[in-house]
């Protein structure tokens, strides 16, 4: 996208009502100022609600909010309602790849590899053998996540997932490395391997300038030290899981690599952070895709599948 196709006014949506609010608006500051570096009129809109305002000559919204009411499909929907174009993927494939268990039921359908799973209503004992991982259906970002590596810890993580929610996805607990791949349109980005220093990459881990106290922080490579044959299989199946949600316009897929080297995708991202610590900007930058590129790049996916959906 050349710069003087941007649209004239856009307004960046952050913040939201979530538990991810804090990195919402760190992500849409740092969206605002690439664009408005590019000689764009941008309006920065603080999402607290389904009754935000907006300027009613807003061209495009710029979708920054993460986790629930950003990536669930609930934003997306009032923005159709009030006839605003926005970025990234539509209502229902957002609320897919937001809901863990529609997305392994999806992974399932497309023989995209996944950990062992299964849903457990909360209260209830799972049957898949420790170790294993309880997750919240509905939740970004790690959050209400636990790692169970002993059965006396089962009924504990349990109760702390459903916290959260009242539906639980139970998975196999796979060691291995962890590795994440940005997905723009078509194009796999290079794969960024995430080496945790506290062993599990949590949220203080992702997000260190929202809790320097707690010193917790990753080290990050890109690309991977992978061979480029596991590479290439590795980028090819995060565009599958990618494709098998009927996703268009950008993500992040995260994959562990097992110790015997077989790639599990666990899940997508279809709004990720974008904040001066986040995995997509980095791995892009490895591409050759600057920051204000890839604000740009995002922008020109989200018309496009506008268009070919006829809006």
């Amino acid at each position: 996208m050349k710069q003087k196709d941007l649209p004239k006014k856009i307004a960046v949506l952050m913040g939201g009502p979530g538990s991810e609010r804090d990195v919402s608006l760190a992500t849409g500051r740092g969206v605002s100022k690439a664009l408005r570096s590019l000689g764009a009129d941008i309006v920065d809109v603080d999402v607290r609600d389904e009754n935000f305002p907006l300027p009613e000559d807003v061209d495009l919204a710029f979708i920054t909010i993460h986790g629930t009411f950003g990536e669930d499909g609930q934003l997306q929907k009032i923005l159709e309602d009030r006839g605003v174009a926005y970025t990234g993927d539509g209502v229902e494939e957002s609320l897919i790849a937001f809901d863990k268990i529609l997305t392994k039921e999806k992974f399932r359908e497309h023989n995209v590899v996944t950990p062992e799973w299964e849903v457990v209503d909360a209260g209830q004992r799972p049957t898949i053998a420790v170790p294993l991982v309880v997750k919240p259906a509905r939740q970004g970002s790690t959050v209400g996540v636990v790692i169970v590596k002993n059965e006396s810890e089962v009924d504990s993580a349990m109760k702390e997932a459903a916290k959260y929610d009242r539906k639980l996805l139970v998975e196999k607990f796979v060691s291995g490395r962890e590795l994440t791949i940005g997905i723009l349109g078509d194009q796999a980005l290079p794969i960024l391997e995430i080496i945790p220093k506290g062993g599990f990459y949590d949220f203080n881990t992702k997000y260190p300038f929202l809790n320097p106290q707690a010193g917790a922080s990753a080290e990050h490579v890109c690309p991977a030290k992978i061979d480029a044959g596991k590479a290439k299989k590795v980028q090819e199946l995060a565009l599958q899981a990618f494709r098998a949600l009927g996703l268009v316009v950008y993500g992040r897929v995260d994959v562990l690599l097992s110790g015997a080297g077989d790639p599990f995708v666990l899940e997508v991202n279809t709004i990720p952070g974008m904040t001066e610590t986040s995995l997509l900007p980095e791995a892009a930058a490895a591409a050759g895709i600057n920051y204000i590129d890839l604000c740009l790049r995002i922008i020109e996916l989200s018309r496009a599948r506008r268009e070919r959906a006829g809006r």
